[in-house]
């Protein structure tokens, strides 16, 4: 009996402990721009970003486009990210700024681009807001966003 007891106050403990983290997430915002630039990743592997190719861990490439295509890149950036079932939450001239919740839970991620008109590249980071892992859901979510942006591209 006191097993039982003991296993239902830990599943508890983990379900409430998970809940806090999900409000804590929630009450963050994306990072924005810093001189220009995404913000690093943090040294946890949650977080994936092609702004800064020296960052082995965190490194993803980024999406390069051609000068005629050059009006229609954000665009088709907001329409990849709503297609993902991502919200935008700000934007300008050349940064997006979206975010994704889990269904379970309800963990905010953020989703942001820079867009470097005078390189044509679309640099991207994607980040939990909180926690260590994400099961590789930052970097399956970047494909995912690479292959339906390059497919409008075409």
């Amino acid at each position: 009996m006191k097993l039982i007891f003991t296993i239902i106050v830990l599943v508890f403990g983990v379900i409430i402990y998970l809940f806090t983290l999900a409000y804590t997430s929630k009450a963050k915002s994306s990072p924005g721009l810093i001189s220009n630039l995404l913000s690093k990743c943090p040294p946890t592997p949650n977080c994936v970003c092609s702004e800064f190719k020296s960052d082995n861990l965190h490194f993803v490439d980024p999406i390069h486009y051609t000068k005629d295509q050059s009006n229609i890149v954000s665009p088709k950036v907001k329409n990849a990210l709503q297609a993902m079932g991502g919200k935008i939450t700000s934007e300008s001239d050349t940064y997006i700024a979206a975010i994704f919740t889990s269904k379970i839970f309800g963990f905010v991620d953020d989703f942001e681009i820079r867009i470097d008109k005078d390189q044509q590249t679309i640099h991207f980071r994607s980040a939990s807001r909180v926690g260590r892992g994400d099961m590789d859901t930052n970097k399956k979510r970047t494909t995912e966003f690479k292959v339906i942006l390059e497919r409008t591209f075409r």
